[in-house]
């Protein structure tokens, strides 16, 4: 492909950033642009296929927006070398799908940390872009239309309330280790010594009970808004204990679902659930496109724990 700008400067504005661009379809490269010029960049074409060649070209800027809406083969070979090269140079990389090919694009992307768009709006996208761009350099998004702004305004507010409730879960958790003051046994132990001791684990809960709580929380929503609800960690967390229970394996695809949120959504709480060690990202041994998630051992102990004290409280009210 010819190395195209896609989007044009006022006069009088700052330099727009540049940003390399693939997309084999025509409309969703129009929304690209749109999204594109209200963050304050242009676009140059680059071709995803090229990362297949023997010698690859320079990649075309630190950012890079790819739309993989289709699983052939090629295309995620080509998807997989991207994300393995952008891992070494740092390049950041928004990744737009299908919720169709979310599962072997999500596969594909274990290394370089990008940001996964699926089936995105205008606002959607300039939030992703703006994150992107904000690890880069400060940039000043554009002029946008009153609706533009409120969507991208609900959008961070959502995006801060995930990073504020996970970051506080991350700063005041507790160990899964406590300490305990040795006996009086000196000939095993010297005064003053502690040692550590790992707490019995407490059994997962019964899997039955677990999908009986998620099918209550899912009725709510056909008396009520909804988004009344919106509580998609929970859900998540509740889905993968009753898949560890079973042990059955959950694909991001489904997770996405169980969540109770737009797909784009749960895969915001999902990376962010396991940056902070709440879930594990497990590539499918029989096919490297593939990846599943699951809770960690401390979620799991977590969640162990929580229904074991629910229980508790169940046998003190009969």
């Amino acid at each position: 492909m010819s190395q195209a700008s896609f989007a044009h400067l006022d006069a009088g504005t700052e330099p727009a950033r540049s940003a390399g661009v693939y997309s084999a379809r025509p409309a969703t490269t129009a929304l690209i642009r749109e999204a594109a010029d209200a963050a304050g960049f242009f676009l140059i074409d680059y071709d995803l296929l090229a990362e297949l060649d023997d010698a690859p070209p320079a990649l075309p800027s630190d950012v890079l927006l790819i739309d993989c809406p289709v699983q052939d083969g090629a295309t995620l070979a080509a998807l997989a070398q991207l994300d393995q090269r952008a891992a070494l140079t740092g390049n950041i990389l928004i990744v737009s799908t299908t919720i169709s090919a979310l599962d072997s694009v999500f596969g594909c992307l274990n290394q370089s940390n990008p940001i996964v768009l699926v089936e995105p709006n205008k606002g959607e996208r300039v939030i992703a872009l703006t994150i992107a761009l904000t690890k880069v350099t400060p940039m000043r998004v554009r002029d946008l239309s009153e609706d533009d702004k409120l969507t991208i305004h609900h959008l961070s507010e959502q995006v801060a309330k995930i990073m504020s409730q996970l970051n506080s879960f991350a700063d005041g958790r507790q160990s899964a280790f406590r300490l305990e003051s040795p006996s009086n046994d000196f000939d095993n132990a010297g005064a003053g010594e502690r040692r550590l001791i790992r707490p019995p684990r407490s059994p997962l809960p019964d899997p039955r009970l677990v999908r009986l709580i998620i099918r209550q929380r899912q009725l709510r929503g056909q008396f009520f808004d909804p988004q009344l609800f919106g509580d998609p960690a929970w859900d998540i967390l509740l889905d993968l204990t009753a898949a560890r229970a079973e042990h059955t394996r959950v694909s991001v695809t489904s997770l996405c679902i169980a969540s109770g949120v737009p797909p784009t959504t749960a895969l915001r709480w999902i990376g962010q659930m396991v940056e902070t060690g709440l879930l594990d990202r497990v590539e499918d041994e029989s096919d490297r496109r593939r990846a599943f998630i699951q809770l960690s051992d401390k979620a799991a102990e977590a969640m162990a724990r929580y229904f074991a004290e629910l229980g508790k409280d169940a046998k003190s009210l009969v």
